[in-house]
């Protein structure tokens, strides 16, 4: 249930909440230049708000990722894709990428999950799902600060 005494962020500082919208654009872009497909950023966009349990981004980017051509099965298995086999190598570099930035674990080797993604992702790609993630998680924070409801969802 929304706690309405919970201002939202995004409407009190409307210039913010712009200014990281025109951003995730850029970084769309980017990530197209760079040669991965929507498919795989919301895939991406949807792992990341599974771990910080965004219910907000989580009703916009698995839709989204329907849309964009990602299975319901890979959908439906996304939290435990690293023991499922139907991820394709790219999509689970991306993953490791997009997990090993939202869940900051500093006995992680930063320089051994470069090495491994990079065996399937260009430095351009990199970079990329790097920016998708530093921003879907910012959108994330910004939706569970402000108790933002299911997109959608129609309010009592």
């Amino acid at each position: 249930m929304s706690n309405a005494s919970r201002p939202f962020i995004d409407k009190i500082h409307p210039e913010n909440y712009k200014a990281l919208a025109q951003a995730a654009a850029a970084s769309r872009k980017s990530s197209r230049e760079a040669g991965l497909d929507d498919g795989l950023i919301e895939l991406v966009n949807t792992r990341v708000s599974q771990i910080n349990g965004c219910r907000t981004c989580l009703s916009i980017h698995a839709p989204a990722a329907r849309k964009a051509g990602v299975s319901q099965l890979k959908l439906d298995v996304l939290p435990s894709w690293h023991e499922a086999e139907i991820f394709s190598d790219k999509e689970f570099a991306a993953l490791t990428l997009a997990e090993s930035l939202t869940v900051l674990d500093k006995t992680e080797d930063r320089e051994e999950i470069h090495a491994e993604v990079a065996q399937h992702l260009t430095t351009e790609q990199i970079s990329a799902i790097e920016w998708s993630t530093i921003l879907i998680n910012a959108f994330n924070r910004i939706s569970i600060a402000s108790d933002h409801p299911v997109f959608g969802a129609k309010q009592d």
